[in-house]
């Protein structure tokens, strides 16, 4: 949407100076960084799994057949995405970081602005086996609209309902709830037997993001317009931050303690019994490294506000993922290619897919039986129909800290028992708005 220059790096310096929920290559000191060797890459992995040592356990044995296959040795961090945004728009300005490395698919079009990133034109995507390897809506959030993308899809994820199987019947609920008002109602009966509704995490700022997000294409509305500027308080997004936030403030579904969770309590609370429902991008191996038994949860689409998922205002997820990007001033870009069409190949992503519950990108792998279970069928079936992709704008990871922050902000007020009203909401919104980059 936009071109690469002084508003770029604005946005950078703007990002770096706030607080969020990658990169060249060159020599590090530090060992964060890439090696001169053409025999090592530096690979900087997301936290998808319920810890660092869950990851480091599911990726270590491929990056060893990785070396075993090419004499490249792969030399893996983890980052913890409380630190991970913050860790890449770092090295984006300094030059110092790694050669591969993960990125959350709603950062790509903030990330390609910067201009660190590898372009995936025809010819590099020659390189991994060509562009139709992916499915369409994966490749809808690697960047901007008609810009070669800024990474290639990794893991595809969407949001979804999961549900206390036991603490539902216990309650006289036959079904999962469909709509918002459903969940609502079904939340008196749940409390009346002394449990938890729904599990949220009001601390996490891009937590809080993905969800108003939705919660606003439902109202009909979005946080840019159509040239890309921010649109943060218009009625239908006001509405929609307020009905999210009114699921702790009014409705008394979201327990209050949770306007402090931030790093995944909200899972462990539903995997120990303790609330009844979670909204959660592909949770089931989370849950399973928690000792909770697929039998005992139930997975549905996320409620909409009246009908079924679908078209239009019935999104029901964002369009969540892992990207893989390479940095353009790597020393061995010809090994983080081979590194990357290593990670996106079918059997490769049948492998960490599975391991992570997720959905592959990649449309052949896609055929395995293990993702046509009846709860990959629920993501599956949304990625399809009823998610939406994050506003591709260079802007975007500024929108995820001061939204997402606005959100966080209001979770505390209900937490301390204040009236969350339309006004205040709104202000909090003015004042996200006003963080904003100039153009």
């Amino acid at each position: 949407m936009r071109t690469i220059g002084a508003a770029a790096a604005t946005a950078v310096v703007l990002s770096l100076a706030l607080t969020a929920t990658a990169c060249g290559g060159g020599t590090s000191t530090d060992g964060g960084g890439s090696n001169d060797s053409p025999g090592t890459l530096t690979y900087w992995a997301s936290n998808q799994g319920a810890s660092i040592e869950v990851d480091k356990k599911v990726l270590q044995p491929e990056l060893d057949k990785f070396e075993k296959r090419t004499g490249i040795e792969v030399k893996l961090e983890v980052v913890p995405w409380s630190d991970l945004l913050n860790r890449i728009l770092t090295a984006t300005t300094s030059g110092q970081g790694p050669d591969v490395l993960n990125i959350g698919n709603t950062w790509s079009a903030s990330l390609q602005a910067t201009g660190a990133l590898l372009p995936w034109d025809d010819a590099n995507l020659a390189k991994i086996g060509g562009r139709d390897r992916f499915v369409d809506s994966a490749l809808g959030s690697t960047g901007a609209e008609g810009e070669d993308p800024a990474a290639v899809p990794l893991y595809s994820m969407a949001y979804a309902l999961y549900y206390n199987k036991r603490i539902l019947a216990d309650a006289g609920i036959t079904r999962p709830p469909a709509t918002w008002d459903e969940l609502v109602a079904d939340g008196k009966k749940i409390r009346a037997k002394g449990k938890q509704v729904l599990g949220a995490e009001g601390a996490n700022v891009s937590e809080n993001v993905h969800h108003v997000f939705v919660f606003a294409q439902q109202h009909g509305a979005d946080f840019f317009t159509a040239d890309g500027k921010p649109d943060f308080t218009s009625d239908g997004v006001v509405a929609a931050v307020k009905q999210y936030v009114d699921l702790m403030a009014e409705d008394e579904v979201v327990p209050q303690g949770n306007a402090e969770y931030a790093q995944n309590q909200s899972v462990s609370d539903f995997a120990k019994g303790r609330t009844a429902m979670l909204l959660w991008q592909s949770a089931s191996a989370n849950l399973a490294s928690q000792g909770m038994s697929e039998d005992a949860y139930g997975i549905a689409p996320v409620p909409v506000r009246s009908g079924t998922p679908g078209a239009g205002t019935q999104v029901n997820s964002m369009v969540a993922g892992i990207n893989l990007a390479v940095f353009k001033n790597t020393d061995n870009l010809d090994g983080a290619t081979e590194f990357v069409k290593f990670m996106t190949s079918d059997e490769e992503q049948k492998i960490l897919n599975k391991a992570y519950s997720s959905i592959p990108p990649v449309a052949a792998a896609q055929a395995d039986p293990a993702f046509n279970t009846p709860a990959n069928a629920v993501l599956k079936d949304t990625l399809a129909r009823s998610a939406a992709a994050l506003p591709q704008v260079a802007d975007e990871s500024q929108f995820e800290t001061a939204v997402g922050t606005a959100v966080k902000e209001l979770f505390a007020e209900a937490a301390a028992g204040r009236t969350v009203t339309t006004a205040s909401v709104k202000a909090r919104l003015e004042k996200a708005q006003q963080q904003m980059p100039t153009k």
